[in-house]
């Protein structure tokens, strides 16, 4: 039986880097490989033909099969075991009559239509992709992202009889766990990666096979503990309001670091509002400090207040740093929906690492989800017409595409982490009126992340019902007159809060907390 887990794709161009071609895929056939296509975009076929043999005399060696990039006629002359197929070469008909029904067949497919059709003409796998942009694919029609496999995996888990499929484009071993997790669709996941440049181009190219294969045999660090305790989640209101004093208090007693990448205008702001709950807070724009504070066990918040390609780059830098040691990650992403450079910021951070918690306005949760018509006066959400239900629903199909937690604020907060769905009545009109009220949320929210990642929604929840119980005690306050004395007065009171004895603080959720159960499935 064919292993398609670790699928190595060749290149005849500079991920070689002079190096012999054979001499490369040994090392990555002795690092467990299981499929190896040969393509070669520059040779002519007599080149191409003299190559082949000798791959395909190497991969029988190790029991592993050698297919043929677009070229049938090549598969064909050296008795490969097969071919891959992209949309704009010989149709598969044509590809099977020619090298028979023991021949495996691949087919490239960016869509559900395109899988549907190989499946109905007897494609052995389908390679989905392209995932991210590479330098060794340049001719890509669409890059679909996780999302997109995720649709497509959708539609074949609706199939008979089950369909191989590996992702490809762009897949490396800082991506390939979150690639293998989030692309997953209920009853059907990826049986592999096919990665280019991840073995091709490695010192090592033996190291690189081995260390991919691990990978993909184990859950990325940032879901393994959500995943062994999905069984004892919190399912009722009560519940989970019963369990939110612990996590408040874990902050106080273990002052988590939280990392924040936020812009001027709320960094002061933000790093007195996660004292005051018990944090300790670092405001660092720089990337390449983030490796060495990933390692100390904090949060980190990304707040993408400002767009510049150096801002990007560290933010990306970051995030990847903390996917790497499993830290939790909140993103913030500031008036997404304002300008077409907010729209590709926002696009180039979810396609770039994972978020375990997606918090933003309506406008800008919308924008993350794909709605193009999306229209915001700054920071501001713009006008919505959407129902309650519809709300509930948005964040929902956010959680569930991206397999995090999603939280958009308003006048009525919504929260999802697509299976568990609510919302949140509390706060004051005063934060509306305030900078960085929003910012700042997600920084109390971060804290609580910290200390608590078994439950990523419970966290959530517990820094929002901090924040906006300390709003509401601020506004109601002798020495609060307006805005600008509600600002110190929300400091003061979410330090009171955050100390309250559990017993106290339960009691105050109890009798203030404004939280509902939304049933999406029933409101459809």
């Amino acid at each position: 039986m064919v292993d398609f887990s670790l699928y190595l794709v060749t290149d005849s161009g500079s991920s070689l880097k002079d190096r012999d071609l054979l001499k490369v895929v040994d090392a990555a056939l002795q690092g467990g490989v299981g499929v190896v296509q040969y393509r070669d975009k520059d040779n002519d076929t007599a080149v191409m033909v003299r190559t082949a043999k000798a791959l395909h005399s190497l991969t029988r060696k190790y029991k592993v099969p050698l297919l043929i990039n677009d070229r049938v006629d090549v598969a064909q002359a050296v008795g490969a075991d097969g071919v891959h197929l992209g949309q704009d070469d010989l149709d598969l008909p044509c590809a099977r009559k020619i090298l028979g029904d023991r021949a495996i067949i691949g087919v490239t497919v960016s869509n559900a239509d395109e899988a549907m059709k190989a499946v109905q003409d007897g494609a052995n796998y389908l390679g989905i992709g392209t995932m991210f942009r590479t330098s060794t694919k340049t001719d890509t029609k669409a890059i679909i992202g996780t999302a997109g496999t995720k649709a497509i995996l959708e539609a074949l888990s609706t199939l008979d009889e089950p369909i191989i499929t590996v992702a490809i484009g762009g897949i490396n071993a800082s991506n390939v766990q979150r690639v293998l997790y989030q692309s997953a669709a209920d009853g059907k996941r990826l049986d592999g990666v096919a990665v280019v440049s991840a073995v091709m181009s490695a010192e090592y190219p033996k190291v690189a096979a081995v260390e991919l294969g691990e990978l993909i045999s184990k859950p990325p660090p940032f879901a393994a503990p959500s995943l062994e305790a999905t069984t004892t989640h919190a399912q009722e209101v009560d519940q989970l309001l019963q369990a939110v004093p612990a996590v408040v208090r874990q902050v106080v007693a273990r002052k988590p670091l939280c990392h924040n990448m936020t812009n001027l205008v709320v960094q002061n702001f933000a790093a007195n509002v996660a004292l005051a709950v018990g944090g300790s807070p670092i405001m660092s724009n720089a990337g390449e400090e983030a490796q060495d504070l990933a390692k100390i066990g904090g949060s980190l918040v990304i707040n993408m207040g400002s767009i510049t390609q150096s801002g990007m780059a560290n933010y990306l830098e970051a995030l990847q740093a903390y996917n790497l040691e499993g830290g939790p990650v909140l993103l913030d992403p500031v008036g997404a929906g304002a300008t077409q450079a907010r729209r590709k910021g926002a696009k180039t951070l979810v396609d770039g690492g994972y978020f375990d918690v997606i918090k933003g306005n309506e406008g800008e949760i919308r924008t993350i989800l794909g709605d193009e018509d999306v229209l915001q006066h700054g920071v501001d959400s713009g006008s919505s017409n959407l129902s309650s239900p519809e709300r509930a629903k948005l964040v929902q199909a956010l959680a569930m595409r991206e397999k995090n937690v999603v939280l958009m604020t308003g006048a009525v907060d919504y929260l999802s982490d697509g299976k568990r769905t609510l919302k949140i009545s509390n706060g004051h009109e005063y934060l509306g009126n305030i900078t960085g009220s929003g910012c700042t949320v997600g920084t109390t929210i971060a804290c609580m992340l910290a200390v608590q990642r078994r439950d990523k929604l419970l966290d959530v929840l517990s820094g929002v019902l901090v924040y906006e119980l300390a709003a509401e005690r601020a506004s109601g306050r002798n020495d609060v007159k307006g805005p600008g004395t509600f600002v110190p007065a929300l400091i003061d009171e979410l330090h009171h809060i955050s100390r309250l004895p559990e017993p106290e603080l339960a009691e105050l959720l109890v009798g203030a907390a404004k939280v509902a159960k939304v049933d999406v499935e029933r409101s459809k």
